[in-house]
């Protein structure tokens, strides 16, 4: 498994001799009845492709974001349900897909991904949720496309220093691309920004309109540096996939923006992001069927060309 090389590496074996209580904690984790506790999925049911879902009432959910785009998938099935997350897989174009709901945060996001990334070797995992606006050119009912996400949580730094960049996989990125011009969507591909505080730490008054000097630079800060939307998971996502060897990326659509004034509209263009995200893992498994065949690590845009005709022009 993909988590058995990790623990192979010399470096981790280094870290468990020298902590001093390594032999006190599960060499997996938490189980219950033999499952991992969190999620209480059962592994071998777990799809190639995990997407992240929030219990998110701004999405206008009409039932569990789970089910519900569980139910765009063929012959779905629950395969965990905890306390805390709810976890069905099915198929899609070819795709096998594991969807997920549960809490939001970045702290909330690590639970799950441990368990996916401990039990199974899903290997892309995304981000698919709400998110509000920060780009001048984005509008409530748009889509973002992360290429890569600002590390305001708290959560990823405990595993790796700020300094350390969360970059959405290239492949990622290029097949939720495809899926949204083929669904004719309207969509931007740029940077999210992640934070823990959904309110003064995303720079929107707190209760009795409570703010501090560094709360009301925020919005600005990042509206110059180019950045399209805020939410709270993607750098979970994305940082968490890149250090253990999966693809990471998130898809999430705008439901209004505090820079240009755009007023909330709650689950604007949601069913939009749910759309590319499906279409966007039938996509990548495409391309991976295509390196295969290729004998090929990385995926590139002449492969498909390459793969019909035989040899590079």
């Amino acid at each position: 498994m993909l988590s058995d090389k990790i623990r192979a590496k010399k470096s981790i074996q280094k870290m468990h001799e020298i902590y001093e209580y390594y032999q006190n904690v599960p060499e997996r984790g938490l189980v219950i009845d033999g499952k991992p506790a969190m999620t209480q999925i059962d592994p071998e049911k777990a799809g190639d492709f995990v997407l992240v879902t929030v219990r998110d009432p701004l999405c206008a959910y009409d039932k569990d974001p789970a089910r519900m785009i569980a139910d765009k998938l063929e012959n779905a099935e629950l395969i965990g349900q905890s306390g805390m997350f709810t976890s069905y897989t099915g198929m899609y174009k070819g795709a096998k897909i594991s969807v997920v709901s549960g809490g939001s945060g970045s702290p909330e996001v690590e639970l799950l991904l441990y368990d996916y990334m401990e039990y199974t070797d899903a290997h892309t995992f995304l981000r698919v949720g709400g998110s509000g606006g920060i780009g001048d050119e984005v509008k409530p009912g748009d889509i973002v496309i992360s290429s890569g996400v600002v590390r305001e949580e708290g959560m990823t730094k405990a595993y790796v220093p700020a300094v350390y960049p969360a970059v959405s996989s290239y492949e990622v990125v290029s097949a939720m691309v495809q899926a949204a011009e083929q669904l004719e969507a309207s969509y931007h591909v740029g940077l999210t920004v992640s934070v823990d505080s959904d309110f003064i730490g995303g720079g929107r008054p707190g209760v009795g309109g409570y703010l501090q000097p560094w709360n009301i630079e925020f919005a600005g800060i990042y509206n110059r540096a180019g950045v399209l939307n805020g939410d709270r998971e993607s750098a979970a996502i994305v940082t968490l996939s890149a250090l253990f060897g999966r693809r990471g990326g998130s898809v999430c659509s705008v439901a209004d923006n505090l820079c240009t004034g755009e007023r909330f509209q709650a689950g604007s263009g949601h069913g939009s992001a749910i759309d590319i995200a499906l279409e966007g893992c039938a996509v990548l498994n495409a391309m991976d069927k295509q390196k295969k065949n290729m004998g090929k690590r990385y995926w590139y845009p002449d492969m498909e060309k390459e793969q019909m005709y035989g040899e590079k022009e």
